[in-house]
C-alpha cells in the first residue's frame, strides 16, 4: 500500500496491521473525510477471547483512536453454525444459553479496550442473531443464495484446505461464508457500516460480503485483512505450553498474562510493541534498538503496557512488582498464581506432576511428567528428581505454602486449606 493520507490507514500500515485491502485509495479518501463505521466479527465459542484475538481487538482500538466508529459483531447466530476457517473438525454446537453467557464474558473484555456509547465514534456491540435467527430458509435462498457460486466457494482457502486434507466439511459449515457475507449487507443497511476487517483467512468471506452488497444494494463497501501472526520461532500467537493465553482474568491471572509478554522473544519485541501497545512509534523505535540485557527492559515495558490495556494499570503494576520480588529478591510474592489443595490430600501425598498440571504450569499430566524428566520442574526452588515424586504436607515452607516452578520464569503456589 502506498503511503496513506488518513490517520487510520497511515497508523495501521505503520504499526503492521495491514495485509490486504480492497481499493485502498478509495477507502483512504473516505476515511480522510470523517468517521467511518467498521466492524470485525467474533464468534462466541467461549466466555473469553485469547491473545490470538488481540490483533483484531487492537485494530478496532486503533480505528477508534483515529476518529472512527468500531462495531464489534458478536456471532450469536453464526456461532450456531461454526466457521470452518483454520479448522480440521466441526466445532462443538452450543446452546443458546451457553452462547449468551459467552457473549457477556467477551463484552467485559472489550470494555477494557474500547469506549462504548451512542456518539459518532463510540463503539457498539451487535449480535448477528438479531437478523440470522429470524431468517426463513426458502426466501433467504431465493433472495441471496442465488448470488453465490458454489464453484467459487469451493475455491476459498478455508474450504479448499479442509477438502484437501480429506476432513469432513458439513453442509452447516459450508453455509458459514454465506451468512458472514449477509452480515456485512445487514450492517451496511442497519449501521451504515462500510468496512469489514479481519484476519487474512477471512479474505474470501469479506470479499463475498462486498460483492453481495454491491449486487443487492449497488453500494461500495471495503475490506481489510491483518497478517497471520506467529512468533519469530514460528509458534502460534496466544498459545503456551500450558494452554491458551486468555484475556479474561477468570481464566488467566494478570500475573500470568504479564509473564506471557515478558517472555517475548527478542526478535518480536518491536513488532509486538507496535501491535499491542499505544506507545508512540519513536519510543518503540528506541526500545527495539536496545541490545544485550537491555532488551529485557523493553520486554518489561511491553508486558506492563499490554497488561494495563487488558487488566488495568493497578493489575499491571502488581504483576510487575510480583515478578520483581520473585526474580530479583528471590522471595515468594503473595500475588503469584495459587491453587487451594485440601490439607488431608497433602497429608496423604499428591503426585508432583498432578499438582503441576492443576497449577496451570503444564497442560496435561504427561506434559508435567516430561517437564520433571527434563529437569525443568522445581519444588520450593529445588529440582524435582523423579517423575513419580510425591508432594506432601512436609513440603509446606515457612510461608505456609508450597512453591512450584516450571523453568525459571513460571511459578505457582499451593495453599493448604
Amino acid at each position: 500500500m502506498t503511503s496513506p493520507g488518513s490517520d487510520f490507514l497511515k497508523a495501521a500500515v505503520e504499526r503492521g496491521f495491514v495485509h490486504q485491502c480492497t481499493d485502498e485509495k478509495a477507502l483512504d479518501e473516505l476515511a480522510s473525510r470523517g468517521p467511518i463505521p467498521a466492524y470485525i466479527g467474533f464468534d462466541a465459542t467461549a466466555d473469553s477471547l485469547h491473545a490470538g484475538s488481540l490483533v483484531p481487538i487492537m485494530l478496532l482500538r486503533l480505528l477508534q483512536r483515529t476518529g472512527h466508529k468500531p462495531i464489534v459483531l458478536m456471532g450469536g447466530g453464526t456461532t450456531k453454525v461454526g466457521d470452518p476457517s483454520g479448522k480440521d473438525e466441526q466445532r462443538q454446537l452450543l446452546t443458546d444459553d451457553q452462547i449468551d453467557a459467552n457473549i457477556r464474558g467477551i463484552r467485559r473484555i472489550f470494555e477494557n479496550f474500547l469506549v462504548f456509547g451512542d456518539g459518532p465514534t463510540d463503539a457498539a456491540m451487535v449480535d448477528n442473531a438479531e437478523w440470522l435467527d429470524d431468517l426463513q430458509y426458502i426466501p433467504f435462498l431465493r433472495e441471496y443464495g442465488r448470488h453465490f457460486s458454489v464453484n467459487r466457494m469451493l475455491g476459498f482457502e478455508s474450504v479448499k484446505l479442509r477438502l484437501e486434507r480429506e476432513h469432513p466439511l458439513s453442509f452447516l459449515e459450508f453455509n458459514y461464508m454465506v451468512l458472514q457475507a449477509y452480515d456485512f449487507l445487514e450492517l451496511s443497511r442497519r449501521r451504515n457500516c462500510v468496512l469489514q476487517m479481519g484476519g487474512s483467512d477471512q479474505w474470501g468471506n469479506i470479499v463475498a460480503g462486498i460483492e453481495l452488497t454491491h449486487k443487492c444494494d449497488h453500494r461500495q463497501l471495503y475490506g481489510l485483512t491483518t497478517p497471520l501472526l506467529t512468533t519469530s520461532s514460528g509458534a502460534k500467537m496466544g498459545k503456551t505450553a500450558s494452554g491458551a493465553v486468555w484475556l479474561n482474568e477468570g481464566r488467566l491471572s494478570a500475573y500470568d498474562y504479564w509473564q506471557y509478554w515478558r517472555n517475548t522473544e527478542d526478535a518480536d519485541v518491536g513488532r509486538f510493541l507496535r501491535l499491542f501497545t499505544d506507545l508512540p512509534l519513536d519510543e518503540i523505535g528506541r526500545l527495539e534498538a536496545l541490545g544485550g540485557a537491555e532488551i529485557n527492559e523493553a520486554k518489561k515495558i511491553l508486558a506492563g503496557e499490554a497488561t494495563k490495556l487488558c487488566h488495568g494499570a493497578a493489575a499491571a503494576a502488581a504483576a510487575a512488582e510480583t515478578a520483581r520480588k520473585t526474580f530479583e529478591q528471590g522471595v515468594i510474592a503473595e500475588d503469584l498464581p495459587a491453587i487451594a489443595v485440601d490439607s488431608g490430600e497433602l497429608k496423604a501425598g499428591v503426585p508432583a506432576y498432578e499438582l503441576i498440571r492443576r497449577a496451570g504450569l503444564a497442560a496435561s499430566n504427561g506434559e508435567a511428567r516430561r517437564l520433571i524428566k527434563g529437569g525443568g520442574a522445581r519444588l520450593n526452588d529445588v529440582a524435582i528428581g523423579e517423575e513419580t515424586a510425591q508432594v506432601t504436607s512436609a513440603d509446606i515452607n515457612a510461608d505456609g505454602v508450597i512453591k512450584l516452578s516450571a523453568g525459571k520464569k513460571r511459578h505457582a503456589l499451593v495453599r493448604p486449606t
